[in-house]
């Protein structure tokens, strides 16, 4: 059954941009967040719901936990973190032979990118340097009452893209700016390459081998979201159910659990041979483009695998994926040897912003001192093994 969760004036990134980005810096966003300078996990959620976030769902090192009217196995709408599921799906193709990193990615989607992107490959769609446009404007509340419920196929919203870009395009490679249309084009060239729908593909690919049966990839014109559920609100209208359009990348629904399930095989070598596998940590030289806020400083810090890098206070690198769709805030991160590990799903209100919140989730979940978390009434789940 659904939990409502109020969410009143909800102002979410686009699902084509970064939906929750980690700061160098931020302050606790209200007066109930944890002042504490090292708080833990904990001692975050017990400062939840608060005026910024009404509901907290976390997995800490395989443990759940919640915060507010939301359950441990609830369903979430895991928005741009769907990003790295298609950078495996590709990155598969390309260990057989199907796709090659270094083509033209015109030679698969010709209908697709006009020719001015001729020198855009594969590696530059993967690794966000291909410096295609931004994206056209998606179905928001100004559009009126029910447009949550509007859709925009990937064709469409990549041409009014390019028909609205301008200038001369930045020479592939040079620069990394986050942009989502790089995983629409990416799920067509999936779907050309193997001749079946991009779900299709995921579902045989990663879904059923690591056996998430609480993820899935639904149609546009599914609004539905399975129970548990939270319920969230934009503005006062329930947008709960909402179209999952974004598809290739940002549709997919989830748990967790899933999701925690799906980073350990991910980060352990699971899905990928050791050649691939290699690059889904690999982060080109290139500088961080001027519009990209997502990464620190003056360098790249997405990878060919759709990572996102972050350098936690201690000065270790952690790695993971963050996405939004209207009323959740989600993501993932883990050390790179697993040693350590977070998917967390926040509800934001609207009324402030949650990053801060975040940011200490990571921090606090995946410092090297970070201790074990054990919450009083919550089960472990383990996420560490499948078969194929």
């Amino acid at each position: 059954m659904p939990m409502r969760l109020a969410v009143t004036t909800l102002v979410l990134t686009s699902a084509l941009t970064v939906g929750a980005v980690l700061p160098a810096a931020a302050a606790p966003a209200a007066s109930r967040a944890p002042t504490s300078a090292d708080p833990t996990v904990q001692d975050i959620l017990d400062h939840v719901p608060d005026d910024i976030v009404a509901g907290a769902l976390i997995s800490q090192d395989g443990v759940g936990a919640t915060a507010g009217p939301v359950t441990a196995d609830a369903y979430l709408r895991a928005g741009s973190v769907t990003k790295a599921f298609t950078n495996t799906v590709v990155l598969q193709l390309i260990a057989e032979h199907r796709i090659d990193l270094d083509a033209p990615a015109r030679r698969y989607v010709p209908h697709v990118l006009p020719e001015a992107y001729d020198g855009v490959t594969v590696h530059h769609l993967l690794d966000h340097t291909s410096g295609l446009p931004r994206p056209a404007p998606t179905p928001g509340p100004a559009d009126g009452p029910g447009w949550q419920f509007v859709s925009v196929t990937p064709e469409d919203l990549l041409r009014e893209s390019f028909a609205a870009a301008t200038g001369t395009p930045p020479e592939p490679g040079d620069e990394q700016q986050y942009n989502g249309l790089n995983s629409f084009v990416l799920g067509l060239i999936v779907e050309k390459v193997t001749s079946h729908s991009f779900s299709t593909e995921l579902e045989r690919r990663i879904i059923r081998p690591l056996r998430l049966r609480h993820t899935s990839l639904p149609p546009a014109d599914d609004p539905t979201i399975p129970s548990p559920h939270a319920e969230v609100y934009v503005e006062g209208q329930d947008v709960t159910e909402q179209s999952p359009y974004p598809w290739a990348e940002g549709g997919v629904i989830s748990t967790a659990a899933d999701l925690d399930r799906f980073m350990t095989a991910l980060f352990r070598g699971r899905l990928l041979p050791p050649a691939e596998q290699k690059l889904v940590f690999e982060v080109p030289s290139a500088v961080n483009g001027p519009d990209n806020k997502n990464c620190s400083g003056t360098t790249a810090c997405y990878s060919i695998g759709g990572l996102m890098r972050y350098q936690l206070p201690d000065g270790e690198d952690v790695w993971g994926k963050t996405g939004s769709r209207p009323g959740w805030d989600n993501g993932f991160f883990a050390t790179r040897d697993l040693r350590h590990r977070l998917v967390y799903s926040l509800n934001p209100t609207g009324a402030g912003n949650d990053l801060p919140y975040i940011k200490a989730l990571v921090n606090a979940a995946l410092t090297r001192s970070a201790s074990e978390f054990r919450p009083v009434g919550r089960q472990r789940h383990d996420c560490t093994r499948y078969e194929r």
